[in-house]
């Protein structure tokens, strides 16, 4: 299966943010959006220029205190951002989030345009899927050849 399965499934909507944002706004909006990560979009047209996650700004708190929430994202986001495109394998993707140890990826198209962003958490539902489509698939194979 590839990344386009889930995204179907999922839908492709990316909550994003500016890199001149305010950290504070960026908590703000991933507790009102119920989102771990946000994408960092910036010029015209717009191109991903980093990735805000709930584990960046907690241990940017750790490091800096509560002061950090008035810097700017660009101040503690991540710019070297690992992207996939929708036709690469969720077994890889899967192998590409365990190794790095992230937890989001932003799905692009072929001119680098963000069309989707994919979670560990959305990864291990699909896994889980398939591996339950396998498990009936066996009791009716079983059951069937009785």
């Amino acid at each position: 299966m590839n990344i386009e399965s889930i995204l179907a499934g999922k839908g492709r909507d990316v909550r994003t943010i500016a890199p001149g944002e305010k950290i504070a706004e960026a908590v703000r909006r991933m507790r009102q959006e119920r989102v771990g990560a946000l994408v960092v979009l910036e010029g015209s047209p717009q191109a991903i220029a980093g990735i805000v996650s709930d584990r960046g700004i907690l241990w940017a708190l750790a490091d800096h205190g509560v002061k950090i929430l008035e810097d700017e994202v660009r101040s503690i986001m991540s710019s070297k951002v690992v992207t996939c495109v929708p036709e690469d394998h969720v077994s890889a993707i899967m192998g590409v989030m365990t190794q790095r140890r992230i937890r989001h990826i932003p799905v692009v198209d072929h001119e680098g345009r963000l069309s989707g962003i994919i979670s560990i958490g959305d990864v291990v539902k699909h896994r889980l899927d398939e591996i339950q489509l396998e498990a009936d698939e066996l009791r009716e194979y079983i059951s069937g050849s009785r």
